[in-house]
C-alpha cells in the first residue's frame, strides 16, 4: 500500500477515515494486520449473524414486530451506544496507528497537526451524528408506544353522577366494591377487542363513547369480525356479579355510550379502579351482551384521527353509496358546512375520511357504523406495519398517535398484536351492525320523536356472533352483505302444499334473509297453483341489493324476475309452486 504522507508514513487522517468506513479498514492501510483483523472480526460475525436471521422469511416477520416492543427498543438504543464506542475506538486507535507507524526499518513517526487532529474530530462528529439520528429515531418510537399504551385513561373528564341516582344514595345501598379480577389476558388465540370513538366535551363533564365496535380476529385463519354496537342501546344486561346489576334491577337503563361517565361517577356501583372504571364497565357491559370476552380496547381521538391519515398519505375508500349532509358540525371553527361524497373510489384526506364516517343527518346511525367499518378496514389494508417507522413521518406520526390513540393492551404482547393485524384477511369479513327488528327492539314512533331508543333482542345477537365465529369467511361475507341490503322479502305458498311457504321462509332465513309470511288467506299466492319457484324483485330494488339476488338464484335455483307495482311495499315476493323442493335447514340456522 503506498504511503500517503510526505517521508513514506501512512495519513493518520485516511487511517481515521478508512475505520469510519468499517473498523479495521484503517489498521489494514496502516499495515497493523493483526489489530485490523481484530477491530474487523466482531462487525464482520455480526454482520453474518444479521445475514443468517434475515434469510428466514419468519424470522425476517419476527424482527420486523419486535421492534413495538419497548424492551427491544432498550435494546437497540444500547447496541446503538456500544457500537458507536466500538468505531470511536477502532478509528482514534487507527488514528494512533498510523501516526507512529515508521519508515521502512519502523523508526520514528509524525506529530499531531492541527489539521490532522480537526480532520479526527470531524469523522468522530460525523459518525456520532448518525448514531444520534438512530438513537433520536428510538426515543421516539419508544415514547409513542409508551404514551399510547400508558396506564392512565386518557383525556380523562370530571366525573359525573349516574343519571336518575346519586352517589349518597349508592353509598348507602351497596356495600364497597372490589375491583373486579383482571379480565382473563390473551393467550395466543381469538382477540377480541373493543375499538371505542369518543364524543368528548370537557365543559360539559361528559365522555361519550357514540362509536363501539368489538373487532376479533382468529389467529389461525386470519379471519376477521366487525359488530358495531348501536349507541342508543339501552336496557344492556348487566354481569350479575356488579353491584349495578342490582342497583338497576339487572340491566343499565340509559344508553349504553353514558356508561363510561356513568361508571367514573359511580365506583361502588362497577368494578374497577379510578384509572380504568369507565372502560372496565364499557367491555364488561358489551362483551356480557355479545356472550364474549373483550380484554382489551383501544379508544381513537376524532381530531387525532385526522392527523394520523393525513400523516399517511390519506385513504382510499370505496364509497358504495353517496353520502349527503346539510348540516355536517366541523370542529375547526367553520361552523356547519354542506358535505357531499360521490360513490365510487374516493382518495381522502383525515378530515373527508372522518367526515365520512361520522355524518349522520342524513342517513341512519346503521348505516354510518357500516361506513366507520369501512374506514378501518380500509385503512388496515392501505398500511403496512413498517409505514408507522418511517424516518420522514416519524415525528408527525408520533404526536398523531399520541393525541389520536390510547389501549390498555400490553407493551409487551405488542409485537404479537401487530404480527396478528399484518395476518388480518379482511377480504371476507364478517361485518354486522346489529339493527332493528332482527337485533333489537326499536321505540314506538310517538316517542321516538322525542327520545330515540333501541333494547337489544340478546339471545339474537349472541346467536349471530357464535355464527360468525363459526362460519367460513365466504359465508360470514355473504351474511354481512345481506345484513347491510336489509331486504324485506315476502314467502307465499303457490302450490297448495301445506307448510311450504313456512318451510322456504326457514330455509332463506338459515341463510342470512329476513322473510315473512302474509297472514292473508294462509299464506296462500293469489292467482292458483303454480309450477315452479318465482322470485320477483319490484321497484328497482334488485340493483340495491346484489348480493340478496345472488343468494336467492343460487340457493332456490331460479332466475330473478322484475316488476313495477308501487302497492308492493316488499322487496322481494318468492312465490313457491308444485316443483319447490323441501329444503332441509343446518342446525343453528
Amino acid at each position: 500500500m503506498k504511503p500517503d504522507s510526505p517521508g513514506g508514513h501512512p495519513s493518520p487522517f485516511a487511517a481515521a477515515f478508512l475505520s469510519l468506513l468499517f473498523p479495521g479498514l484503517g489498521h489494514l492501510y496502516a499495515r497493523r494486520f493483526a489489530r485490523a483483523l481484530a477491530f474487523a472480526a466482531l462487525p464482520l460475525l455480526g454482520l453474518a449473524l444479521l445475514a443468517g436471521l434475515l434469510a428466514s422469511a419468519a424470522t425476517r416477520d419476527m424482527l420486523k414486530v419486535s421492534i413495538f416492543d419497548p424492551s427491544v427498543l432498550d435494546a437497540i438504543l444500547a447496541i446503538d451506544i456500544v457500537i458507536f464506542l466500538y468505531r470511536v475506538a477502532a478509528v482514534v486507535d487507527a488514528y494512533r496507528c498510523a501516526r507512529h507507524a515508521g519508515r521502512a526499518g519502523g523508526s520514528g513517526g509524525i506529530g499531531i497537526t492541527a489539521a490532522s487532529a480537526a480532520g479526527l474530530a470531524a469523522i468522530v462528529l460525523v459518525m456520532g451524528m448518525a448514531h444520534v439520528a438512530l438513537a433520536r429515531y428510538d426515543r421516539i418510537a419508544h415514547d409513542t408506544i409508551m404514551a399510547v399504551t400508558s396506564d392512565q385513561p386518557a383525556n380523562p373528564v370530571t366525573p359525573t353522577a349516574t343519571p336518575g341516582g346519586s352517589a349518597a344514595a349508592v353509598a348507602a345501598s351497596a356495600a364497597p366494591v372490589q375491583p373486579q379480577a383482571t379480565p382473563v389476558a390473551w393467550n395466543g388465540g381469538r382477540l377480541n377487542v373493543l375499538l371505542v370513538g369518543v364524543d368528548q366535551r370537557p365543559d360539559q363533564g361528559t365522555f361519550n363513547t357514540d362509536t363501539m365496535i368489538v373487532a376479533s380476529i382468529d389467529p389461525t385463519s386470519g379471519q376477521v369480525s366487525m359488530f358495531s354496537v348501536p349507541r342508543d342501546f339501552e336496557n344492556i344486561p348487566l354481569p350479575p356479579s356488579w353491584p349495578a346489576a342490582a342497583y338497576y334491577g339487572g340491566v343499565y337503563p340509559y344508553k349504553i355510550n353514558s356508561i363510561w361517565t356513568a361508571a367514573e361517577g359511580e365506583p361502588n356501583l362497577f368494578p374497577g379502579t379510578d384509572a380504568n372504571r369507565g372502560v372496565t364497565a364499557l367491555k364488561g357491559a358489551i362483551g356480557y351482551m355479545l356472550g364474549i370476552q373483550i380484554p382489551y380496547y383501544v379508544e381513537v381521538n376524532f381530531s387525532g384521527f385526522r392527523q394520523v391519515v393525513d400523516t399517511l398519505g390519506g385513504v382510499t375508500i370505496d364509497v358504495q353509496l353517496p353520502v349527503t349532509d346539510f348540516d355536517y358540525p366541523t370542529d375547526n371553527g367553520r361552523g356547519a358546512i354542506k358535505l357531499y361524497i360521490p360513490p365510487g373510489i374516493q382518495h381522502m384526506t383525515g378530515e373527508e375520511a372522518l367526515a365520512y364516517a361520522r355524518s349522520r343527518h342524513a342517513t341512519s346511525d346503521f348505516d354510518r357504523a357500516q361506513r366507520q367499518q369501512r374506514v378501518i378496514t380500509s385503512i388496515r389494508q392501505q398500511t403496512d406495519v413498517l409505514s408507522f417507522l418511517d424516518p420522514n413521518k416519524l415525528d408527525a406520526l408520533s404526536n398523531a398517535l399520541k393525541n389520536a390513540i390510547h389501549t390498555d393492551f400490553p407493551r409487551s404482547q405488542l409485537p404479537q398484536l401487530v404480527s396478528l393485524i399484518e395476518k388480518a384477511n379482511t377480504t371476507n369479513m364478517t361485518s354486522l351492525v346489529f339493527t332493528p327488528p332482527q337485533y333489537a327492539v326499536q321505540c314506538p314512533a310517538a316517542e321516538c320523536a322525542i327520545n330515540y331508543w333501541l333494547h337489544p333482542i340478546v339471545p339474537a345477537i349472541q346467536q349471530a356472533v357464535a355464527q360468525a365465529f363459526a362460519s367460513n369467511p365466504a359465508t360470514a361475507a355473504s351474511r354481512a352483505k345481506l345484513t347491510a341490503e336489509n331486504a324485506s322479502i315476502v314467502v307465499e305458498n303457490g302450490s297448495g302444499i301445506a307448510g311450504q311457504a313456512t318451510n322456504v321462509a326457514a330455509y332463506l332465513n338459515s341463510l342470512g334473509l329476513k322473510t315473512t309470511i302474509p297472514s292473508a288467506n294462509n299464506g296462500r299466492a293469489p292467482g292458483g297453483i303454480r309450477s315452479g319457484t318465482v322470485v320477483t324483485f319490484y321497484n328497482g330494488a334488485e340493483a340495491k341489493m346484489p348480493e340478496t339476488v345472488q343468494v336467492l338464484q343460487s340457493a332456490l335455483g331460479v332466475t330473478i324476475q322484475t316488476a313495477t307495482d308501487p302497492t308492493v311495499t316488499a322487496n322481494v315476493i318468492v312465490v313457491t309452486g308444485t316443483g319447490t323442493p323441501q329444503y332441509t335447514v343446518p342446525p343453528g340456522g
